[in-house]
C-alpha cells in the first residue's frame, strides 16, 4: 500500500486513495461472499405484477438465494399489457417473455432449480389422442399443461422443485366429480418424479393483513432432501412438523386415525373418467396433504398461530394524502348502503321463465379497521358502488381504498404497480397474492435445500 502511495505521488490526495483502496477490498468481499453463496436459479410462470419475485427475493439466508433468471407474463384478454409492462419496470435485471406460453419453446427457457407461479383453476381432464393410445391431450389453452410440458421436455434437467398458487376450490373441482382436477395434478407430478405437498392457507390467519385464502403446492423431485423427508418420515410427522408447510405454517396436532390415504390411478384417462364417482360430492382432498410414490394422505387442519396479527387500519394511508376522488358524498353514500346491505330480488329465469327470488345478507358497512381486511377483488377499483369493494370510514368520512392500501395489503413495496390507472391497479392486485407467504415458504426452503 506505501508503494502503491509512492508512485502515485501527488497525483492523487491521500485520504482519496485509500477510500478507492476501501471500496476495492469491500467488492472483493462482496465477490467472495457471491462465489460462497448457492443460487437456486428460478423461474416464475403467470407472473403477475411479481409477487412470487418480491417474496423470494425478500427472504434472508446468509448462503443461499433465489435468482429468478426468467419470467412469463401474458394477458390474452387486454391489448395493452400492463402486468408485464409493470413485471419489466420493476425487475430489470430479470430475462422477461411477454409472449403466450404455449407458443414459447422448451428450448428457450433457461434450465432452472425451481419454478413458480400462480396458474389458473381450469379444467385439467385429458383424453387419449389418437395417434398414441398411451398419450394424452390436455385441452388446449389450459395453462396446468404447459408447466407438465416445460417438466417433461426438460426431462433430466427439470427443475428439482415446484411452488404453486392457486384458489382454493382448486382442491374440489369440479363439483360433479370433487377432486378430479388436482388428482390428475398430482398423478401426473408423480409420473414425472416428484412428491407432492399442499395446504390451503388463509394469510390472516397467520398475522398477515389480508383474509386471502389460496392453495399452495409444493414439489420437490427425487432425492431432494424435501422428497426423502416425506419417504422416511412417518404420515402424521410430514403432516404435523416435518413437511414444509408444518414447517412454516404450524399446526394443531392431527389425529393419525383422521388422516385420508388413498392410491391415485397413474392413468390420466382413468382419473379423468373415474375418480371419485361413488361418492362425488364428498371431498377427497382436505386442507393439507402429501403424495408420494402415488399414494396420497390428507386431513383438516386447525391453525396453531401465537404471533402478532395486523389488521386493515395499519396499512391506512395518512388521510391529508388521500385524492379526492376516493371519498364517498352523501348522495353516492345511500347507493353503497343499497349494495352492502340485505335484500330479496324477483328473477326471472330467461331460459325457462321460471319466477323466483334472489337473496343475500347484509355486509359488514364500513370495513372493520380492527380485523384483517376482506379479500381483495379484481374489481376493487372505480368509484362506483358495489357489494364487494372495500370502503373504510375514517374521521367521519366514508372512502374507498387507495391503490398503495390494496398493494399494502398484499404486502407489496409501496407504488409498486404506479403507472397505469387506478382502477387497473386494483385489478392487479386482485389478481396478486400475499407476499408474505411466499417469503415464509422460501426462507423454509433455503434451509432445506443442500
Amino acid at each position: 500500500m506505501i508503494y502503491f502511495l509512492k508512485l502515485l505521488g501527488s497525483t492523487i490526495k491521500t485520504p482519496n486513495l485509500f477510500s478507492l483502496y476501501k471500496r476495492i477490498e469491500e467488492q472483493k468481499n462482496m465477490n467472495m461472499k457471491m462465489s460462497q453463496n448457492h443460487f437456486i436459479k428460478t423461474i416464475e410462470l403467470f407472473a403477475g405484477v411479481g409477487g412470487f419475485h418480491i417474496g423470494l427475493k425478500n427472504t434472508k439466508n446468509k448462503n443461499k438465494e433465489f435468482d429468478i433468471v426468467w419470467s412469463n407474463q401474458w394477458e390474452p384478454s387486454t391489448k395493452i399489457q400492463h402486468a408485464s409492462q409493470i413485471y419489466e419496470k420493476q425487475f430489470k435485471d430479470t430475462e422477461h417473455s411477454n409472449e403466450d406460453i404455449s407458443k414459447v419453446k422448451v428450448i428457450d427457457i433457461p434450465d432452472h432449480d425451481m419454478l413458480v407461479g400462480g396458474f389458473p383453476c381450469q379444467d385439467y381432464s385429458v383424453a387419449s389422442t389418437l395417434k398414441n393410445s398411451h398419450g394424452i391431450n390436455g385441452k388446449k389453452g389450459v395453462l396446468w399443461w404447459e408447466i407438465y410440458r416445460i417438466l417433461q421436455e426438460k426431462k433430466d434437467k427439470s427443475p428439482k422443485y415446484l411452488l404453486l398458487e392457486n384458489v382454493d376450490r382448486l382442491l374440489k373441482s369440479p363439483a360433479s366429480q370433487r377432486g378430479r382436477d388436482f388428482a390428475i395434478i398430482l398423478s401426473s407430478l408423480n409420473k414425472l418424479g416428484y412428491a407432492v405437498e399442499w395446504r390451503v392457507i388463509n394469510a390472516s390467519e397467520y398475522g398477515m393483513p389480508q383474509r386471502r385464502r389460496r392453495v399452495f403446492i409444493f414439489a420437490s423431485k427425487k432425492d431432494t432432501n424435501f422428497y426423502n423427508n416425506l419417504k422416511n418420515n412417518s404420515i402424521c410427522d410430514n403432516l404435523n412438523t416435518k413437511g414444509l408447510f408444518a414447517k412454516t405454517f404450524p399446526i394443531k396436532e392431527i389425529d393419525g386415525k383422521k388422516i385420508i390415504s388413498k392410491k391415485l390411478s397413474d392413468d390420466l384417462v382413468d382419473i379423468t373418467n373415474n375418480f371419485n364417482k361413488e361418492t362425488p360430492k364428498t371431498n377427497a382432498f382436505w386442507e393439507t396433504g402429501y403424495m408420494i410414490d402415488g399414494i396420497y394422505h390428507t386431513s383438516r387442519i386447525e391453525v396453531d398461530y401465537k404471533g402478532e396479527y395486523s389488521v386493515l387500519g395499519d396499512f391506512l394511508q395518512d388521510e391529508n394524502t388521500i385524492p379526492k376522488e376516493f371519498y364517498i358524498s352523501d348522495e353516492e353514500l345511500k347507493k353503497w348502503e343499497y349494495q352492502k346491505g340485505s335484500k330479496s330480488i324477483e328473477r326471472v329465469n330467461k331460459t325457462t321463465g321460471h319466477k323466483y327470488t334472489y337473496s343475500e345478507g347484509s355486509m359488514g358497512f364500513p370495513d372493520c379497521l380492527n380485523k384483517p381486511s376482506r379479500t381483495i377483488i379484481t374489481g376493487e377499483g372505480g368509484a362506483s358502488a358495489s357489494r364487494f369493494k372495500h370502503v373504510v370510514k375514517v374521521n367521519g368520512k366514508h372512502r374507498r381504498l387507495t391503490p398503495i392500501e390494496l398493494e399494502q395489503l398484499n404486502m407489496f413495496p409501496k407504488n409498486h404497480t404506479e403507472g397505469v390507472t387506478d382502477t387497473k391497479r386494483a385489478f392487479l392486485m386482485g389478481n396478486a397474492l400475499v407476499v408474505g407467504i411466499v417469503e415464509r415458504l422460501g426462507n423454509t426452503i433455503l434451509e432445506e435445500i443442500n
